[in-house]
């Protein structure tokens, strides 16, 4: 599948692809490899938990107090991802080139700049950080052995989600998912090596994911100098108050959307523990895991949507940004009823693969469940923040992308669990997706109306 569509869309122009393809066609067309992609994404994210499980319960919450770090790192790569491959594609549909090289060049060289930043800080900080994160005693040397390492990589971390976004955002996903996917391999290929076979522990696992990382960045900056890529060239490097107001306008949903994340998982962490200790951090952790991996296929979904939004919305068709939009939210929607109701049937089962502790399993499972019971809503939320975003409507798109982990969340985080214990804690999830669901749907309905 994956070499006919590099072989299809290496022959079909990017302006014919993006502008004539019908637009289920072409979502399904774009969308087959970043869904494969980001199921692959979240199946490497998760072999860490996964294969750490088998160590401790103390491995397994340090893995997930050290989530909180890497959501950062993420924010800030799809922060400078997001930011100019939003400009990039408008420019294409525009025609405008020239402007489009430059964007590429200076969104990649920031983001290299911000990984070397936030590894430096980190590390020279790192036991302050571990607290400030949510470690315990019990859990601080496997926190800071296994950030130590994610931190040394954060400038390829950064880089290839910049890469691989602007990639997908010139319409040539098959190059993108290709990157990611080797790069997963290799994860997953040294997870069990080095942390059972060399007995390395939390370390084997920060380990491997750097190695993941590094084959990923190189094999994506590869892939900019295949075919109609925009290659990515100091020369073209504009530092402008311009460009960088773009790259603000366009990534600061994404910033927002995964920089709260960070701050989610913090206060879930120190909520879940000062309740029900090292297990309570575990289980909840887990389900965290499993819910991203369970979401990786709709974002992987819209993120086939995003540049067709994009260009045609740059190009002035308006009717198929809107026509893509209700295709997305449509399937989208249906996939994650089903995927609900396998949680639901089985969460005991799918939390007990991850590590078989009964305090974990029962902890997690109920988490799951209530989690579950909001899944579908997702299909809405992210596809309106997707469309906002790639509109450049950076106002309404950061609301959308605040909500869920930040204006409904972070209360309810710190008002549930004083009233409900760890119930409390267990269902802040679920009822910030329902109240996030009733803002983004009027904020995306806003812009249909126009269009």
């Amino acid at each position: 599948m994956s070499g006919s569509l590099l072989v299809n869309m290496g022959k079909m122009k990017r302006d014919e692809l993006l502008k004539n393809t019908p637009v289920p066609e072409l979502i399904i067309r774009l969308s087959v490899p970043t869904i494969i992609s980001m199921l692959v994404t979240g199946i490497y994210n998760t072999a860490d938990t996964f294969f750490v499980g088998k160590i401790s319960t103390q491995a397994t919450a340090a893995v997930g107090i050290v989530f909180s770090v890497m959501a950062v790192i993420q924010a800030l790569g799809f922060f400078c991802g997001h930011g100019s491959g939003n400009y990039i594609a408008r420019q294409l549909g525009a025609g405008n080139k020239k402007e489009a090289n430059e964007m590429a060049s200076t969104g990649f060289m920031l983001s290299l700049v911000l990984g070397a930043l936030v590894a430096a800080l980190g590390i020279i900080f790192i036991e302050p950080l571990a607290l400030l994160i949510g470690t315990t005693p019990t859990t601080l040397k496997d926190t800071t052995d296994y950030m130590r390492i994610i931190l040394l990589g954060a400038p390829f971390m950064m880089g290839q989600f910049v890469i691989n976004n602007q990639l997908r955002f010139q319409g040539s996903a098959v190059y993108a998912m290709a990157g990611l996917m080797c790069g997963a391999i290799v994860n997953m290929g040294l997870d069990p090596l080095l942390i059972l076979g060399f007995r390395m522990g939390v370390s084997g696992a920060a380990v491997a994911t750097v190695c993941g990382q590094i084959m990923s960045f190189s094999l994506l900056l590869y892939g900019t100098r295949k075919g109609e890529n925009i290659r990515l060239t100091p020369a073209n490097v504009r530092i402008s108050a311009r460009f960088f107001m773009e790259i603000v306008n366009g990534g600061i949903p994404s910033l927002f959307r995964q920089g709260l994340a960070a701050v989610s998982t913090l206060l879930l962490n120190h909520a879940a523990g000062s309740i029900g200790g090292d297990a309570a951090i575990a289980g909840m952790s887990i389900v965290t895991r499993i819910m991203m991996l369970t979401s990786s296929a709709l974002i992987g979904f819209g993120q086939g949507y995003q540049p067709v939004c994009s260009y045609n919305y740059g190009a002035g068709l308006y009717g198929r940004v809107r026509e893509g939009y209700f295709f997305c939210v449509k399937y989208g929607t249906l996939f994650l009823c089903l995927a609900a109701a396998c949680c639901l049937a089985f969460a005991d089962r799918i939390v007990g693969v991850f590590r078989d502790d009964p305090d974990v399993i029962a902890i997690g499972a109920d988490a799951l469940r209530f989690q579950a019971l909001s899944l579908p809503l997702m299909g809405g939320i992210v596809m309106s923040n997707m469309m906002l975003q790639s509109m450049g409507k950076g106002v309404k798109a950061s609301i959308t992308a605040s909500a869920r982990n930040g204006i409904f969340f972070i209360p309810l985080i710190l008002i549930l669990p004083g009233i409900a214990g760890l119930t409390g804690v267990e269902i802040s999830q679920p009822l910030a997706d329902l109240l996030s669901i009733l803002l983004a749907v009027p904020l995306a309905w806003s812009e249909l109306r126009k269009m």
